[in-house]
């Protein structure tokens, strides 16, 4: 269906105007994938509600960028431009959203619990916060294997307000394990902004811990990436644990029911981040002003994700659903 690229292959080739192409092809595929699933749940093909990532592209592929492929993530209940950063391909997502057995989890997972452990990702939470301590043993278990594999933790601001994350925060702490928080800052938890729920300072949180943190603009797909190569490159190291905060901005509602957001947040407001700061068109204004790369080009691969995800899409409707029979399966570990 369509051809996989991994974040460890894009992210040895982004140091130039035309070497971003990879992260910009990756930025799109996440765009077009979200867009072709938010037509998918309208037209009543998904079961359950999805949380789309769009207008955050630059921080699932800037920082899966820095990583190998044998390094992991986990991911949230917004998880599915972290799964296509570390290399998922939309045909096999698509089968996963709608139930089919072509999926990766054999569509028993669904939108928020993909997980695709081939390529490090260990999987999508729907309990906000839920992955910190997963992300922290498998840190753990990276260092008791005598590897320099590093992990992880993606989450969004609102769990900030959950004490499992401190819990693992410190643990990370204490015993010095290569895991990376990332803060998806997208200034809202659920509906409701952030200067309502959170008192002080985001950075403050991890300095208590004496975690070392950056707050970097999570649009700029560029910084993302910079920022994280040498935070991981300290991690491998045995330097400890990081946190990082990337300012992004979810263009659409908390889920895909949430269409009217003028309760907790306004039209002009979502009308300056699109405009002024989309993530694709920040990476492609400069790409262009580069005189390396011609604006065609870049439209040219918006077209061609977008197709593919069409294609995949397809494919995926048609791909048949798990046997009945199969319904205990993959409940329990094998003994």
């Amino acid at each position: 269906m369509t051809a996989e690229t991994t974040t460890a292959e894009a992210g040895t080739r982004l140091d130039g105007p035309r070497r971003w192409l990879d992260a910009y092809r990756l930025m799109a595929r996440i765009r077009a994938f979200e867009h072709r699933v938010d037509d998918l749940y309208k037209r009543a093909l998904m079961p359950g509600l999805t949380h789309l990532y769009v207008g955050e592209e630059a921080v699932a592929v800037g920082v899966c960028s820095a990583l190998r492929v044998d390094d992991q993530i986990t991911s949230t209940h917004r998880g599915h431009g972290h799964c296509i950063a570390k290399g998922a391909s939309v045909d096999r997502m698509f089968a996963e959203l709608l139930g089919k057995a072509e999926g990766y989890c054999r569509g028993k997972g669904g939108s928020m619990h993909i997980a695709d452990h081939a390529r490090g990702n260990l999987g999508a939470n729907a309990i906000v916060g839920g992955s910190a301590g997963i992300a922290t043993g498998a840190a753990l278990s990276a260092r008791m294997q005598g590897t320099d594999r590093v992990v992880v933790c993606f989450f969004g601001d609102g769990a900030l307000g959950q004490g499992l994350l401190y819990e693992s925060m410190n643990m990370a702490a204490l015993w010095k394990l290569p895991v990376l928080f990332v803060c998806e800052n997208n200034g809202y938890g659920q509906y409701t902004a952030l200067d309502e729920t959170l008192a002080g300072d985001i950075s403050a949180r991890p300095a208590a811990f004496g975690i070392p943190c950056q707050r970097i603009d999570g649009q700029d797909v560029r910084a993302v990436s910079a920022t994280t190569a040498d935070i991981v490159a300290r991690m491998r190291a045995g330097e400890g644990p990081a946190f990082l905060v990337c300012d992004t901005y979810r263009w659409y509602g908390h889920h895909v029911g949430d269409v009217d957001r003028t309760s907790y947040r306004t039209k002009e407001e979502e009308r300056e981040w699109r405009e002024q700061r989309d993530p694709l068109r920040i990476l492609a204004d400069w790409v262009v002003a580069s005189g390396e790369v011609p604006a065609a080009e870049l439209e040219r691969i918006v077209e061609e994700e977008e197709s593919s995800c069409e294609a995949g899409a397809a494919w995926a409707i048609d791909a048949p659903f798990p046997a009945a029979s199969e319904v205990d399966d993959h409940v329990f570990a094998e003994g």
